[in-house]
């Protein structure tokens, strides 16, 4: 139907129809690398093999470890945020 890459076109959002056999979605297509990856989100560019996962700790690590830091006074605060598990 369109004559462009297969790398340009980004699905998503995608929902089943009751007893199989048929899906309903969303397709964005672009016309180059540049512009996908500028309107595109990162969730997407990552899916995508685009960009690089950011690795960071979780959500509730992350609290954690911030609560654990206002009980503490000093420098002794660097010693309280790391994990003491």
């Amino acid at each position: 139907m369109y004559k462009t890459d297969k790398e340009r076109v980004v699905t998503f959002g995608f929902r089943t129809h009751f007893g199989g056999g048929r899906s309903t979605g969303f397709a964005l297509i672009y016309d180059d690398e540049a512009s996908q990856r500028k309107f595109e989100p990162k969730h997407r560019l990552v899916r995508a093999g685009m960009v690089k996962k950011v690795d960071k700790a979780s959500r509730k690590l992350r609290k954690e470890r911030k609560n654990r830091g206002k009980k503490a006074r000093g420098t002794s605060k660097t010693k309280a945020a790391d994990a003491k598990k």
